[in-house]
């Protein structure tokens, strides 16, 4: 907070200015519809320093939590070095929401890989299916003990 203040980031409209004022949102350079390039752009302040150090921390945490675990999908798909990146700029983000709304953050139980979600849904549909049709295991072919 001492380098930009508390009436300093609520300057900023939305999370995403103020990522991209920390120089830890890409600068996506497109022309005739193609990306050139979506690096992130130069330039450090001591709030993206320190942000960029805890993402490293979270990174190397032991156990697992949502924001170790988005650390590690972006690691597996692109390298360290962007996983940091990303998870600073996730931490941005979270720092402005928090501040802005007055709300803490709370850690998103639950998250679903969208395979799981599929099988939560087919499980869903199936039951449904089930009450329609009025089915009792003896009609499916289960077996309850």
């Amino acid at each position: 907070m001492s380098e930009i203040g508390v009436e300093g980031i609520r300057k900023f409209p939305t999370a995403k200015h103020f990522a991209s004022w920390l120089r830890l949102a890409p600068n996506n350079k497109v022309s005739g519809g193609k990306v050139l390039s979506s690096k992130v752009p130069k330039g450090s302040s001591n709030l993206k320093i320190s942000l960029r150090n805890a993402a490293n921390a979270i990174g190397n945490l032991k156990e697992s939590t949502p924001l170790r675990d988005f650390f590690m999908r972006i690691n597996f798909r692109k390298s360290r070095v962007s996983a940091i990146s990303a998870t600073a700029r996730k931490l941005a983000v979270i720092i402005w929401n928090m501040v802005v709304t007055g709300k803490p953050h709370e850690n998103p139980e639950g998250y679903l890989y969208l395979d799981q979600k599929r099988k939560l849904g087919m499980v869903k549909r199936i039951r449904s299916q089930i009450e329609k049709y009025q089915l009792k295991p003896d009609d499916i072919g289960f077996a309850t003990n």
